[in-house]
């Protein structure tokens, strides 16, 4: 049975969610379940944007033909070919041998790659920036994002009803509850965290290839965007875009610290607690702890894009950085973080190198700023260091002036 909304008088949405997959990409865990978004505007030519992950390739059909309602589908526009957006292209063209793969070069490229679609020259129309296709009353006009995430990405805007289709662009992790607008949901409070989360770990890492799109964007007269996965936009929209500007410069969006400790026997833990409360106790509210062992580093990693400051404490283990800090501070400088100010709390027993190691891998970041003292424990936290907690919470308050 087909599930399908309208958005306009000639564009549906007939995505659909997957509420049993329990991580994104085989990396993020999506306790709320992802949507797959596609859609289908009609005119006197019909035209589909994107498919869906093939686990709802039930689904996906039935509103397809619903949608269509016994019309031909002439084009198909391929503006993300990762398979979750791309896995139905090879059963659609069965079902619609006829229909036009509207698409750049490198796209061709890889859906050869990816689907060993045996498909004549001529049943592609290849596009470049600024092409054009007009469908009857509709004009679509095509613009390249390429590394937003992937290198073959472009978003297509409608110049008649101002509605742009982003690709992977403004999207975010969870289902779809029935509502398919943000502005149906309180999406500041309950998806906010979540889009974050997807940006920053999806895209993150390519902040100057989305300000470039942004820049592109900002010449179109954008009444909606429709992206590939969670809500349309319709009301509000410069305030999202306007997130998807700071996330892309590395800007921190408030004045906060996150403190994330990885500890073992638990002495690192009571150092970052402690430093926790010292900093409540100067006025600070906007503090977050995190264990590294517990919280999966995507929630970390979009923590560190929120706020300003960040705090790392870690023990040494087998000679190095204790793993799954390690690990983060690894995930933080491939997805390109820039313009905190950071300090670190090491702890070893016996030949501490965390210390050093963590600093010599968060100098890899851009524009970071150590926030010092930097503090080493022996085994377990002494008097005379709590002073140097002390220290070390005057000099975060600074970062918050």
């Amino acid at each position: 049975m087909h599930n399908t909304q309208k958005i306009t008088a000639d564009l549906t949405w007939i995505g659909g969610s997957d509420r049993r997959l329990a991580l994104f990409e085989n990396v993020y865990p999506i306790p709320h379940g992802i949507s797959y978004n596609s859609y289908l505007l009609c005119d006197e030519k019909n035209v589909l944007l994107d498919t869906v992950d093939s686990a709802l390739h039930h689904q996906f059909f039935a509103n397809l033909q619903f949608a269509l309602n016994g019309k031909p589908l002439d084009y198909v526009i391929v503006n993300h070919m990762e398979p979750d957006h791309c896995a139905e292209i090879a059963d659609l063209l069965r079902l619609y041998p006829t229909a036009k793969i509207v698409c750049n070069a490198q796209t061709q490229k890889m859906l050869r790659q990816f689907f060993a679609l045996n498909l004549p020259d001529e049943q592609y129309l290849l596009v470049k920036e600024n092409d054009t296709l007009c469908i009857g009353r509709h004009t679509l006009r095509f613009i390249m994002a390429p590394m937003v995430h992937w290198p073959e990405v472009m978003v297509t805007y409608d110049e008649t009803d101002k509605t742009l289709f982003s690709a992977d662009a403004f999207g975010t992790f969870g289902a779809l509850n029935g509502n398919i607008f943000a502005d149906e949901v309180d999406f500041e409070r309950d998806y906010l965290d979540e889009a974050r989360r997807y940006y920053t770990n999806i895209v993150g890492k390519y902040g100057p290839q989305v300000q470039t799109l942004l820049k592109k964007a900002s010449t179109l007269n954008i009444a909606r965007i429709c992206p590939l996965h969670g809500f349309v936009w319709r009301e509000n929209l410069a305030w999202f875009i306007d997130k998807y500007q700071k996330w892309s410069t590395y800007t921190a969006e408030e004045k906060g610290i996150v403190i994330v400790y990885g500890s073992i026997y638990g002495n690192t833990q009571n150092a970052a607690e402690i430093l926790a409360a010292k900093l409540a106790q100067k006025g600070i509210k906007n503090i977050k702890l995190y264990d590294v062992s517990v919280t999966h580093p995507s929630y970390i990693i979009a923590e560190a894009f929120r706020v300003n400051t960040l705090v790392f404490a870690a023990a040494t283990y087998n000679g190095g950085i204790f793993v799954n800090m390690d690990n983060l501070l690894r995930d933080l400088i491939t997805h390109n973080l820039q313009n905190r100010c950071i300090a670190t709390i090491d702890n070893g027993t016996w030949a501490a190198v965390a210390g050093k190691q963590m600093r010599e891998e968060i100098a890899k970041l851009k524009n970071c700023t150590f926030i010092e003292p930097h503090i080493s424990l022996k085994s377990a936290l002494t008097e005379t260091q709590i002073t140097e907690l002390e220290m070390m919470a005057e000099s975060i308050l600074e970062t918050m002036n």
